[in-house]
């Protein structure tokens, strides 16, 4: 099944002649799997590390973490308020690095979230939490507007990983990040409510690609045997 999917991506990707008589890639078959925070992400693409047609990019987590010393996912989480900008500004900048990541040969890029749920989840969060001034969401609004308009942040699948916010919530205490440990329930409420306004009711606009939901409440090691069986669609882009 496999290799009758990376068949059919093979039909998406065109190459092109460079000077030395080799191909790249024109075009590649690019993923963005979204979900709120604990919904299965890192087992989803933890299924796929292993193939070598597919590149994985995780969230930079390690970036928002070491920037020149300091943890700005830390700051963040402590003092929202403060550093919303500062840190939703770097998270900018490193997914723009995923989208704009471009390799030689003819791969499916998977990437952790993407420049769409920056904007239309996590910074529209912190403004309607009152955790971002006015100003501050209106110059990342026009700082996104005009990246989308300039740089390449096409993508031509949305797997969404819809969970409930209790079960992302047990999920995310049972893995016990530091980081993570003090997010509240309210949190994982809103930002699933604003996933589901983005992705399910549309209500941020048109989809930048086709979506895929996968329910993804169910316990590990099922929703391991759903990705599988899942894997030709997901790698194919075939919805239908």
């Amino acid at each position: 099944m496999l290799g009758s999917s990376l068949h059919q991506l093979g039909n998406l990707t065109q190459l092109m002649p460079t000077p030395d008589g080799t191909t790249k890639s024109q075009h590649i078959f690019t993923i963005a799997v979204e979900g709120n925070i604990g919904c299965g992400k890192t087992t989803f693409l933890q299924h796929f590390k292993g193939n070598p047609k597919v590149e994985v990019l995780p969230e930079p987590v390690d970036k928002w973490k070491s920037v020149k010393g300091y943890n700005s996912l830390d700051m963040m989480y402590k003092d929202a308020a403060r550093w919303s900008l500062a840190f939703q500004s770097y998270v900018t900048l490193t997914m723009m690095e995923h989208h704009e990541n471009k390799e030689e040969t003819p791969k499916v890029k998977m990437i952790e979230r993407s420049i769409y749920s920056t904007r239309h989840c996590f910074i529209e969060n912190l403004h309607q939490g009152g955790l971002m001034p006015d100003i501050d969401y209106n110059i990342l609004g026009e700082w996104h507007d005009w990246l989308n308009q300039n740089s390449t942040t096409d993508i031509n699948l949305i797997v969404y990983l819809r969970a409930s916010p209790q079960n992302c919530f047990d999920r995310i205490h049972k893995r016990n990040r530091d980081e993570e440990k003090d997010v509240p329930i309210e949190y994982l409420n809103s930002l699933h409510k604003l996933h589901e306004d983005w992705l399910i009711e549309k209500k941020r606009g048109e989809l930048p690609a086709p979506l895929l939901v996968i329910d993804a409440n169910l316990d590990l090691e099922d929703l391991q045997k759903k990705i599988s069986q899942m894997e030709p669609k997901i790698l194919s882009g075939n919805l239908s």
